[in-house]
């Protein structure tokens, strides 16, 4: 009871997340500044907001506040700087103070760095770009008859010649002939996984790592690993945005909150209480510009000057529309996929604790597929002991996130899972203790997204009881 009581209250008031510094709109900002601490340092406090109607917080979205995935009945949490608190009084709310962090100002320089192995970690363990790719590397050494690396495009700043990385992809699964290649008409289903398209959301790249692990080192002793090898291809970009990865990692032990990419050409003089690049997971050509999407490049919701302009979103696209056919040829909101397509997409991110589905842009209409995408998403918040729904349902609406993307141009079954702590185990917000991968995620999410995988075959057919 306790659970539907929350959920309940989480759709009506709409809560908006993903974000981490003060407001950051022209309003919001006034009598914001952050009063600093040490240099190259700034001050972030969350605060506790009390809210007694489901518009309060769309009215702090609207005025520039930034919301986390975090709530206790109707209390909401702002995330700002020290004088943000001002701000709140000032539009009717009684703030309280939740918690201050003294956290690190990225640096100006991207230059490119030796690259590391995979021990190459940070933070008690998280693993940095180049380790993630030393590991796809390794895995397809070690396992050449099970896995293969794609380098699939290059990242905003590589593309300046400022450093930067490729962006890279693999392919698991027990490789026959024309397995793994570029080719939409594939003999085999297909399960994609995508992490840290929100660079400092750092336990998604965790759990695709230990995906990679379980794989290959399972097969021929887990038969259920055995049979999903044998069956369909799993393909991982474990790290989506990998320059604003290297911003997080800067930090070390006290990981910057880098959310963005690292596009400075529509503006760096952020100051203290904003950042710069574009929010990839609102760039994409689907419903771009709509809910949940703001026009300031210092927003963390900063959508892009246009729609899939920065180049870690058009590769992604172009790697899935090599993957997958576009069986969804209607273009209406609800107009659906066919029962018979295949494969899927997951999407992680942190930490509200939630299973999302299309259309996350607006919660007020629903696909073709509705169905399907509400079963697949129960079965998954049943494993996990997450609340499933469209966005709007239960977290917020935002326009031109990744799965709607996919699920709009290709008809691909796509979900979010928003990995959190539900349990009260000391592991939530975005940058949780290393210990909290072995000892509680990845328990949580293998049985999670074995059962998404196995479902690639016939996402769709998929229903409230099961298959």
């Amino acid at each position: 009871m306790l659970r539907k009581t929350l959920v309940t209250t989480a759709a009506a008031a709409m809560v908006a997340a993903f974000t981490a510094l003060a407001p950051l709109s022209p309003t919001a900002l006034a009598g914001t500044q952050d009063r600093a601490g040490a240099p190259g340092e700034h001050t972030v406090v969350v605060y506790r907001v009390p809210t007694h109607d489901p518009a309060d917080a769309k009215k702090l979205i609207s005025s520039g506040y930034d919301l986390i995935e975090r709530r206790q009945g109707n209390d909401l949490f702002v995330m700002g700087g020290p004088a943000t608190a001002d701000g709140l009084r000032r539009l009717g709310f009684a703030p309280t103070t939740a918690e201050t962090m003294h956290k690190p100002l990225p640096r100006t320089s991207h230059t490119a760095r030796p690259a590391g192995g995979v021990d190459d970690t940070y933070y008690g363990g998280y693993h940095t770009v180049d380790a993630h790719y030393a590991h796809l590397d390794q895995t397809a050494s070690q396992h050449p008859d099970m896995a293969k690396v794609v380098t699939y495009g290059q990242s905003w700043l590589k593309q300046k010649g400022r450093g930067g990385h490729d962006l890279k992809a693999i392919c698991i699964t027990k490789i026959k002939k024309g397995d793994c290649e570029l080719n939409p008409e594939s003999a085999k289903p297909r399960f994609f996984l995508m992490s840290q398209i929100h660079a400092r959301e750092i336990t998604t790249g965790e759990v695709s790592w230990r995906w990679i692990d379980t794989l290959t080192k399972d097969y021929g002793k887990d038969p259920d690993i055995t049979a999903l090898m044998d069956s369909t291809e799993m393909w991982v970009v474990p790290i989506s945005n990998p320059d604003g990865v290297d911003i997080v990692a800067q930090g070390g032990d006290n990981p910057i909150l880098q959310r963005k990419n690292a596009n400075d050409s529509n503006g760096s003089d952020c100051g203290t209480n904003g950042q710069t690049g574009v929010d990839l997971n609102r760039n994409a050509d689907t419903h771009w510009g709509g809910e949940g999407t703001s026009t300031e490049p210092c927003s963390e919701i900063y959508l892009g000057p246009k729609a899939d302009s920065e180049p870690e979103n058009a590769a992604l696209e172009g790697l899935f529309r090599k993957l997958y056919p576009a069986v969804r040829t209607g273009t209406g909101d609800s107009d659906p996929a066919p029962a018979t397509a295949k494969g899927m997409m997951i999407s992680l991110h942190s930490d509200a604790g939630m299973v999302l589905f299309p259309w996350q842009a607006d919660h007020t209409r629903h696909t073709g597929n509705d169905a399907a995408l509400r079963a697949l998403s129960g079965k998954l918040g049943s494993l996990t002991d997450y609340p499933s729904g469209q966005a709007g349902e239960i977290l917020y609406d935002a326009s031109g996130g990744n799965d709607d993307w996919t699920y709009d141009k290709l008809g691909l079954a796509s979900l979010t899972i928003e990995i959190g702590d539900v349990d009260g185990r000391g592991c939530s917000g975005f940058t949780p203790k290393f210990s909290c991968q072995e000892s509680y995620f990845w328990p949580k999410m293998k049985p999670a997204l074995l059962y998404a995988a196995q479902q690639s075959a016939a996402p769709y057919r998929t229903t409230s009881e099961g298959r």
